[in-house]
């Protein structure tokens, strides 16, 4: 019965760990090449292959250390690839280097005055 319960919670764990993976390698994929060049990361081919080859692992090939090893690749991407494409993209609100409301194609738009 301790096993059973421990497999369970192996198998959760597995399960939010890819799920993690998922959403990095989505983030990667949707983002432009030239943003990982503009906030100076590696390129866009390079995290879509390791985050790919991570997913590939965490389905597959699910042993504990590969598994880690993806999942810190995920967490760098996350931690620290995104937030750096996000403020070149201007992506994640709050105004943080982003567009307002009330910019137009050259520049903010003051009523005509």
């Amino acid at each position: 019965m301790l096993m059973s319960g421990f497999n369970s919670l192996m198998s959760l764990l597995f399960l939010g760990l890819l799920i993690l993976s998922i959403f990095a390698l989505v983030h990667a994929a949707l983002q432009r090449d030239d943003a990982f060049r503009a906030a100076n990361k590696q390129n866009k081919q390079f995290w879509l292959i390791i985050l790919g080859l991570t997913v590939a692992v965490q389905l597959f090939v699910p042993w504990l250390l590969l598994v880690l090893a993806g999942t810190i690749a995920a967490i760098v991407y996350i931690v620290d690839v995104r937030p750096a494409i996000q403020a070149i993209t201007g992506g994640g609100g709050g105004g943080r280097g982003g567009w307002s409301s009330s910019d137009g194609p050259y520049g903010p738009y003051n009523g005509g005055r």
